[in-house]
């Protein structure tokens, strides 16, 4: 039997074992073979690229996977957990974790191979790993990433879609106009599904001796939670400075990004009908939210009644701390996928850059109060009347890093973006409704952050309208 014939038996059982498969909890029907495309057809391993059509139970649509798949008589000891099962006198295997298929691929990377559908692209003058080792890096959930020394590192996009990923598309338009503020673009692996292009994995510049955003903030807040008496700006961990120069970064690449691609006006109105829309369907799904439902509708209502069209462009969808990285050099700002949960049609629709400083102002209240969940008990501070020295130390930090990321992108764009107050919170709300209904099909002890971060929105504005 061939590889083609004995594979799809193996792979119900495997499949949704793997960290990165998208659709756990969701009985798995069949998998079948959409395309096997040979890469190493002589010498060891043997290696094929398998695009996996997974069909499910529930007969909800059909989702599609790709994976190197390695093939050895006897494979070594490190790759025994990776392996799928045995296919005539072979063992297969996830062949990420195999250096000799690691170093094949970044080879066909440097020299541009092509192997039917699947063509190896490298960005010209990029500056590609050589002679070192290629090792899986365990941080990701939906992709695999693989480094080479401190130079390299591939992301292999494990679930594939119709369509030009945009982590790719606006690397490749940062990269056109020499950006300096997103790790360079190496290369790219792409591909057909349905006669439609499709992205693999891209290959970037390493970000040697860097440190995650969500992390640094989470440090910081721990520093300020352990002293007793010290407000946010006396404390060592202090933050402020950093996320100041966050947005100054994030302004750049905003500013970048007009620079390299068509910029276009979006109607208030038709934003503000969607909200609605989200707002109403959230509501059936989380209760918790009815009693907000009033005061949000007045927010996103007063957005309707904005006069003119809002200035739309590419921007990154889903921003947050931890698209964020320190290196010694300063902040880069990192996958640019967008909302995994959106079609591909709405990640790739320009947008209000608000939307991204939303992202950022929700994350800073997320990295403060996350902290606190591990201090005090969610209904104690989630009670509008309780008021905790913890709280409030929780929200100065939170406050304080919001107001200096605002300062740094205000630096850099010329224009601050809490002019824009009415809109500025409309999409934090959004933002947070989201996030309430994420949290409550996922991590229900999180939505208390984002349910008070409702209350305080709301109450903000209220207050402003002298309510």
């Amino acid at each position: 039997m061939t590889l083609a014939e004995e594979l799809p038996e193996l792979l119900p059982a495997w499949l949704p074992k793997q960290r990165w498969f998208a659709a756990k909890g969701r009985q798995v029907r069949s998998v079948a073979i959409a395309s096997i495309t040979p890469l190493r057809t002589d010498g060891v391993p043997l290696l094929d690229h398998v695009l996996l059509a997974v069909d499910f139970a529930d007969d909800s649509p059909v989702q599609h996977y790709q994976l190197l798949v390695a093939r050895r008589e006897h494979p070594r000891g490190e790759l025994e957990h990776v392996v799928i099962g045995a296919v005539g006198s072979h063992v297969a295997y996830d062949a990420l974790w195999d250096t000799a298929v690691t170093e094949w691929l970044l080879d066909a990377i440097r020299t541009g191979h092509t192997a039917g559908d699947i063509r190896f692209v490298p960005e010209p003058g990029a500056e590609i790993a050589q002679g070192v080792p290629g090792r899986v890096l365990g941080v990701e959930q939906s992709n695999t990433s693989v480094s080479w020394g401190e130079q390299s590192i591939l992301k292999l996009f494990r679930r594939v879609l119709p369509g030009i990923n945009p982590d790719l598309e606006l690397h490749r338009a940062l990269r056109s106009v020499g950006s300096v503020d997103v790790a360079a673009l190496q290369g790219a692996i792409e591909g057909v599904l349905h006669g439609e292009p499709v992205t693999l994995g891209m290959l970037q510049d390493f970000a040697a001796n860097s440190a995650d955003g969500w992390a640094m903030a989470q440090a910081s807040v721990r520093d300020l939670f352990a002293e007793g008496d010290l407000r946010a700006d006396e404390v060592g961990g202090d933050f402020a400075a950093e996320a100041s120069r966050l947005g100054e970064t994030v302004a750049v690449v905003h500013a970048e990004l007009r620079e390299a691609l068509a910029t276009g006006e979006a109607d208030p109105r038709a934003l503000a009908r969607e909200w609605h829309d989200r707002l109403s369907a959230s509501v059936a799904e989380v209760p918790a939210l009815a009693e907000h439902a009033g005061p949000i509708d007045s927010i996103y209502d007063a957005v309707a009644a904005l006069t003119g069209p809002l200035p739309t462009q590419r921007v990154h969808g889903d921003l947050h701390l931890g698209q964020t990285l320190r290196t010694p050099q300063g902040w880069l700002v990192i996958d640019f996928e967008g909302e995994p949960a959106a079609p591909l049609s709405e990640r790739v629709r320009p947008d209000s850059t608000l939307r991204d400083v939303a992202g950022m102002l929700r994350s800073f209240d997320y990295a403060a109060f996350h902290q606190l969940s591990q201090w005090e008990p969610t209904d104690q501070w989630t009670d509008p009347d309780h008021d905790s020295q913890l709280v409030w130390r929780a929200r100065e930090w939170a406050e304080r890093n919001r107001s200096a990321f605002c300062d740094g992108y205000a630096l850099r764009a010329g224009t601050d973006p809490r002019e824009q107050n009415v809109l500025l919170r409309a999409f934090e709300l959004d933002k947070a409704v989201y996030e309430v209904v994420y949290e409550s099909r996922f991590r229900p002890a999180w939505s208390a952050i984002p349910l008070a971060s409702i209350r305080r929105l709301t109450a903000d504005a209220q207050s402003d309208a002298g309510v």
